[in-house]
């Protein structure tokens, strides 16, 4: 029978330090820290080929970090089996706290060879650059809303709070051109609603395109599909699709929603049980999303249906609407009574709605939408 060697990787972007282990030998072998290019990974596999001296398999592994899937693609490329580690799922073999290169990487072979990880799913390369688009998209948002609390920040210690209606309304923006704060003062102003007309345009320009991306043909039928869901748009439905990729790799809606770290967490010992907040563990861009989604469903009345809503399930299946209707009902239904019955904060009731709200979304994707057997 072929032995298996496993390789840890601990990779940073000027370095690599790998160690290999086997089962069998129950120690960690040939440490070594190398430049950071696929050369010479290559040839330290060849010396742990010699260094054995027997007709072994090779399983190469690496924390997902900073290198995205680079390493990856050029390692597979060569024939070279490897596995991206989710960080948060792999075991911790050293009890003791002492930190270094080459403890990681002794720490990632050993998980490998005792499989406590759970695996990165790599992406095609096609909702690899979809997902970066979206993200940078995203970033360009992060830097409007500083641009605009920036903005207010200036004319609030100028003296200057506008009180006739909401802000950043086309009355509120005009009320800010308008202002006259003379000299040098006037001249950072201008420059901020510049900077805020140029990334409005542009995060304008972004969504649009997203909307393009979202119709074509691979990605079409499910973006309509988690578009009959309220607070779910054509950003959110392709972000969900392309950070996801196969739901299906995940067994039940609950494991859906702890990769998205929106389960709680818990510290119990023996009798004793303490429930905490989430984990956050996991995809922390779609599980902002959703909860941001789930804000669709703090407001309204339970069961009515917009037309925008109506016009949004317009084409899918009758299963399909029927099944989103009654969790839009029933996720309204809760958070009311959350709210308003048992007290409970908004930003906790928002946060446990889009948890419930991601299991749905593993229903629509798996084609589960039995309603009962979902929730």
């Amino acid at each position: 029978m072929q032995s298996i060697v496993y390789v840890g990787m601990d990779v940073h972007k000027e370095k690599y330090t790998l160690c290999c282990y086997q089962i069998d030998d129950e120690k960690l072998r040939y440490e070594q820290t190398i430049e950071s290019d696929v050369k010479y990974i290559l040839r330290y596999l060849e010396r742990v080929r010699i260094l054995y001296k027997e007709d072994i398999k090779i399983i190469c592994g690496y924390e997902a970090g900073c290198l995205g899937y680079t390493l990856y693609h050029q390692l597979t490329e060569r024939g070279v089996e490897c596995i991206i580690l989710a960080p948060t799922t792999m075991a911790i073999i050293e009890k003791k706290y002492f930190k270094t290169d080459k403890r990681d990487a002794g720490n990632i072979a050993k998980c490998l060879a005792y499989h406590t990880y759970s695996r990165v799913h790599v992406p095609t390369a096609d909702d690899e650059a979809v997902k970066e688009y979206i993200r940078m998209r995203d970033d360009q948002q992060k830097f409007f809303k500083a641009t605009k609390q920036q903005i207010l920040s200036l004319v609030l210690r100028q003296g200057y709070r506008y009180t006739d209606s909401s802000n950043w309304t086309v009355k509120h923006v005009a009320w800010l051109n308008s202002l006259d704060l003379g000299g040098v003062l006037q001249e950072t102003l201008d420059e901020y609603l510049i900077t805020y007309n140029n990334l409005a345009d542009k995060i304008k320009r972004l969504d649009q395109r997203i909307v393009e991306l979202s119709k074509e043909e691979r990605y079409e039928e499910d973006v309509n599909k988690l578009r009959c869901l309220l607070g779910v748009e054509s950003h959110t439905a392709l972000a969900t699709i392309v950070e996801t990729g196969d739901f299906k790799r995940f067994a039940t809606a609950q494991q859906f929603a702890s990769y998205l770290g929106l389960v709680p967490g818990e510290h119990s010992s023996g009798e004793t049980q303490i429930r905490l907040g989430i984990t956050k563990a996991g995809n922390s861009h779609l599980r902002r999303l959703l909860i941001e989604s789930a804000n669709s469903f703090t407001r309204g009345t339970v069961g009515h249906k917009s037309k925008r809503l109506i016009a949004k399930q317009y084409g899918n299946t009758p299963a399909v609407i029927a099944y989103t209707d009654k969790a839009n009902e029933r996720l309204r239904r809760k958070y009311y009574r959350m709210t308003l019955k048992n007290g409970i904060k908004n930003n906790i009731a928002q946060t446990a709605i889009a948890r419930e709200l991601a299991c749905f979304i593993w229903g629509l994707m798996t084609d589960k939408i039995d309603f009962k057997a979902a929730i």
